[in-house]
């Protein structure tokens, strides 16, 4: 297939592209989508059947492309009424004791969501760590409905997914954007064409496309890349493509299941300042879904824990961080290692946490007071995240001198444990 150099042609090819989906049953994420040629990605949205049996669903099925905003002009659209209706502080996600339980052939139940309940505002970037196992993936499907909970009630942009009828919850699925790991593009069709398939799924006429695509091609940087295939890319840019597929529809919600994971750092820190960047320009809100403290670090605006199905910990960045007793806030900033040669023999490791803000002289007067102790600070890590500084560092002191030390910084109001 020859690359269309010309940027008109390219855009008026995504007119011409016949669209045709399978829908699954309930519990796939996948579409399977055929043209002249068979491809083999997913979308950036969300579908499911209500049946058990596959069905073809013709774009635009259920939907009327005329209500419907089709650029960013939408997200200043849905802010100004929010704020006329009053509901402008309401969350624009949240979960009420949130329940999942999946019964196994031998009776076993497994609770994949043990009571589950959060908050994340409207505007915001929330970030959701976890362990493997913890119910990350369990939650992003009960998010977008592609399962329901066994019990609780789960809310985006107002309107309880729980209770929505199935025509009613695909146009709610519309305004929750996805980004995977992978892109998941189609491999059979430009950059153009796969930013434009959920508007040709959604049953927007071609000529409405345009100026669409065009937006977000300029808005993820690559105006020049249109006609390029999957395969001319780099990672990066295939994530980029990703992402603006997943804005095309003018959703309120973008969820980001591990955006960064493929990526080498330097492209992660490009498609996080892409993902601030479209928050800021078209007032989503994002939830990242990431087992990297980096990312929360960098982008994050709160975040929370989950283990076990359960939300143990959250809150925003800044407060979790100025936490020093927080298990979340000592994976966000860890303490740091210390090399074997920096310890001498006889002496001990005390992790120390100390927490400031600008202007505060806290760590001159911390490397004071040890210097008093008679000890040593034998590698150190500080971190500013917002207005919130803080420090942790591994102090070393003479064993015989370890509980004084101790007890002397507590006494100062320093966080200190002797480093096991």
């Amino acid at each position: 297939m020859a690359i269309q150099s010309n940027r008109e042609t390219w855009l008026d090819d995504i007119a011409a592209t016949p669209f045709m989906v399978r829908v699954l049953p309930p519990g796939t994420m996948e579409d399977y989508v055929s043209t002249s040629e068979q491809s083999t990605a997913g979308s950036g949205r969300t579908e499911e059947s209500d049946s058990s049996d596959s069905q073809r669903v013709e774009p635009g099925e259920g939907v009327s492309a005329e209500s419907r905003d089709t650029g960013p002009e939408g997200a200043e659209a849905a802010s100004t009424d929010a704020e006329e209706d009053g509901s402008a502080d309401a969350p624009m996600i949240s979960l009420r004791d949130v329940h999942k339980v999946y019964r196994l052939r031998s009776g076993k139940e497994v609770r994949a969501l043990d009571g589950l309940s959060l908050d994340v505002a409207a505007g915001s970037i929330h970030g959701i760590v976890g362990t493997s196992g913890a119910g990350k993936s369990t939650l992003v499907r009960c998010l977008t409905s592609l399962e329901r909970p066994t019990s609780g009630h789960v809310s985006v942009a107002g309107q309880d997914m729980t209770a929505l009828s199935a025509s009613q919850l695909r146009e709610a699925r519309r305004r929750i954007g996805m980004v995977f790991q992978h892109a998941n593009l189609l491999d059979q069709r430009t950059t153009a064409q796969n930013i434009a398939y959920p508007l040709a799924l959604a049953g927007v006429p071609g000529g409405r496309r345009h100026p669409v695509v065009k937006r977000m091609l300029d808005l993820v940087g690559l105006a020049d890349r249109g006609g390029s295939y999957p395969s001319q890319l780099s990672g990066g840019q295939k994530q980029r493509v990703g992402i603006a597929r997943a804005l095309a529809d003018d959703p309120a919600v973008l969820l980001c299941d591990e955006p960064t994971s493929a990526l080498d750092p330097e492209t992660t820190r490009s498609i996080l300042d892409l993902i601030k960047n479209v928050r800021d320009t078209l007032g989503l809100t994002v939830i990242i879904i990431t087992h990297e403290m980096s990312v929360v670090r960098q982008v994050c605006d709160s975040v929370s824990l989950l283990e076990a199905g359960q939300i143990v910990e959250s809150g925003r960045l800044e407060d979790i961080v100025l936490d020093v007793d927080s298990r979340l806030s000592r994976e966000i900033v860890p303490f740091p290692k210390v090399p074997e040669a920096a310890v001498a023999h006889g002496e001990s490791v005390i992790d120390v946490s100390i927490t400031a803000h600008p202007g505060q002289p806290a760590a001159v007067a911390l490397m004071s007071m040890v210097a008093e102790l008679g000890g040593d600070i034998a590698a150190g890590v500080f971190e500013t995240i917002g207005q919130a500084q803080i420090g942790r560092l591994a102090v070393t002191v003479p064993e015989s001198d370890t509980e004084q030390a101790v007890s002397t910084l507590r006494h100062a109001g320093i966080a200190a444990e002797v480093r096991s």
